[in-house]
């Protein structure tokens, strides 16, 4: 029976203190931490030390070196196993640029799926594929008319050994990580040695998540997204912390193996989008003994932070020792490699509730008093101050930097920040300013010394010359919900200004009429209420939205699917018909 590694380095703990990841690797190998894989069940299945990772990473490489140049792209499905973390770390060995790639499940089908790998392929400029068996069959028809060598890890280690190895230096690639939110022209994200080891010493130090030691992680988010591959791979590594995996397919059926990992392992860290710690209050039977009284930081990361959810979370979790100031709420992208601001160690959920209707009149987060209807109520969760050694402004629209609580673009700088875009200018030069900022594309204000996303700045709704947040209108209407929904998705179409109609899809567990007209009337009161501007509302069924690999909303691809007339109106059981009149948006 194999044992899983210790959370004991064994050796003194360097907080990311070096110049490539192969020299963190090298030191991390002398240590008995590493990486532990379970099942959905919470059983052991691998275990990979960091010594083990080392060897084995190096091995690969040799036969890498054999079939490649050095500054190749190399494209590797991302599953969460033992043989990608090797084959991403023997790319650094090699001199290669690995390209972590999504999985089918995430994108809706295989056509879908086949579709985007093409697409990756075609600005990757991928000298070879690299494919799980199990896999390599839908891969190679995706590449069918590429002239790409689809490989899979068996195959691979079955090659023969080439020349000598020729790892990074600390002016070289790091790897190419695709945006989650890229559908129709993926964005491939450059992470430099430079960029990926300076986030990562930002992020561990006192300024960041401050690791300790004995602190111990567990993780089910994707290897592809940044969240998975920076937050719970490279960085860990170059602390010499352990992770204990579970595969995000097992989450999503099983979410409280999760928890069951963090109490079984004593894990101190673990980050999620809202909707991770959302989906274990639905599933929570308690059937079980849970210990979470080690769990020191509880991440939220992904997406905006939600309170509701969050604080029913430690609602539900308090009788397993959960701490509500455990929460640690962050912001961040993959265009600064992943964290750019965290909140304060156990400060919990700081809670801003703001007079909505001032905001979008005025573009001012004023506080609520005693005389603020609840229906004009908002409540924002700030998410820290910025990372040591980076700066982050708050800018109007045409570049001038706010104060505290007006609401702007959020832009960084820093040693974190991404090159841009490979083999894309035009979406580089768009990513940032004229003073060389990013230009992150979200919106929020100043709180103090912390940071407080409101938004995307292309999601909002404008009407009647009032900015509206169409998280606004789906927070309203989830809150007023019978438990029978789920997502929300609000967006404009039609013309432009004051012509524009605003829709919002509610999925519902339920195909009952009477239920359904129950929902619908309960709903549309509380938007007419809290909103204050005409909403159409249609309730779809389970599964209609589109969300990217970490989880977030993808409104403007739910927006597409809603005018290509494929999404389905419960109430009217046909597919839904809109008026010509607002098809041109």
């Amino acid at each position: 029976m194999i044992s899983p590694t210790s959370s004991d380095r064994g050796q003194p703990m360097v907080r990311g203190h070096f110049e490539t990841l192969i020299d963190a690797l090298e030191y991390a190998a002398s240590c008995d931490t590493g990486f532990n894989f379970y099942c959905g069940r919470g059983k052991l299945k691998n275990r990979l030390s960091f010594t083990q990772l080392r060897d084995q990473a190096v091995e690969a490489a040799r036969r890498l070196v054999g079939v490649t140049e050095p500054g190749d792209r190399i494209g590797i499905c991302a599953v969460t196993s033992p043989e990608f973390v090797v084959l991403f770390f023997a790319c650094q060995y090699a001199g290669l640029v690995p390209a972590p790639l999504p999985l089918p499940v995430t994108l809706g089908g295989r056509g879908s799926y086949e579709r985007q790998l093409q697409r990756m392929t075609d600005t990757g400029d991928f000298a070879a594929l690299l494919t799980p068996a199990s896999m390599e069959n839908i891969v190679s028809s995706a590449l069918n008319d590429h002239d790409v060598p689809v490989i899979n890890f068996t195959d691979l280690a079955n090659m023969p050994v080439g020349g000598a190895l020729r790892p990074h230096d600390a002016n070289g690639p790091c790897y190419i990580q695709y945006s989650s939110g890229s559908s129709s022209s993926p964005k491939g994200i450059i992470g430099t040695q430079k960029t990926v080891t300076a986030n990562c010493m930002a992020m561990v130090g006192s300024g960041g998540m401050d690791l300790r030691l004995g602190d111990r992680s567990a993780s089910w988010l994707p290897m592809y997204h940044d969240m998975g591959l920076v937050g719970f791979m490279i960085a860990p590594m170059m602390s010499q912390m352990t992770v204990d995996y579970l595969d995000p397919q097992d989450f999503t059926r099983r979410p409280i193996t999760w928890l069951q990992l963090i109490s079984d392992n004593k894990c101190t860290l673990s980050f999620s989008p809202t909707f991770g710690y959302e989906l274990c209050v639905r599933r929570w039977r308690q059937d079980r003994e849970l210990d979470l009284s080690h769990w020191r930081a509880a991440g939220i990361g992904g997406d905006m932070v939600q309170a509701e959810p969050l604080n029913e979370f430690a609602k539900t979790f308090a009788p397993s020792n959960f701490k509500a100031n455990a929460f640690t709420p962050s912001y961040g992208l993959a265009e600064i490699t992943l964290g750019a601001s965290f909140s304060p160690s156990g400060q919990g959920l700081l809670e801003d509730t703001i007079d909505i209707d001032r905001l979008e009149r005025t573009g001012e987060a004023v506080p609520v008093t005693e005389l603020t209807p609840a229906e004009h109520q908002r409540t924002f969760v700030a998410c820290g101050p910025i990372i040591p050694g980076h700066k982050l402004e708050i800018r109007s629209l045409d570049g001038q930097v706010e104060g505290q609580r007006k609401v702007g673009r959020i832009c960084l700088f820093g040693p974190s920040i991404t090159p841009g875009y490979y083999h894309n200018a035009l979406a580089t030069q768009a990513a940032f300013t004229e003073d060389g900022w990013l230009d992150t594309g979200d919106l929020g204000y100043w709180l103090g010394d912390q940071v407080v996303v409101t938004g995307r700045f292309k999601d909002l709704i404008l009407w009647h010359g009032r900015n509206i947040w169409p998280q606004d209108i789906e927070w309203a209407a989830q809150a007023s919900a019978p438990s029978r929904c789920g997502r929300a998705c609000a967006f404009a179409v039609g013309g432009s200004g004051d012509n524009k109609e605003i829709i919002l899809l509610l999925e519902c567990r339920t195909r009952d009429e009477a239920l359904l007209s129950e929902i619908y009337t309960t709903v549309s009161g509380a938007i007419r209420l809290e909103i204050g501007a005409p909403v159409t509302l249609i309730l779809v069924p389970r599964g209609s939205m589109i969300v990217t690999s970490s989880g977030k909303l993808s409104r403007a691809r739910v927006r597409g699917k809603f005018l290509k007339n494929a999404i389905i109106n419960l109430q009217a059981d046909v597919n839904l018909r809109v008026l010509d009149e607002h098809r041109g948006g």
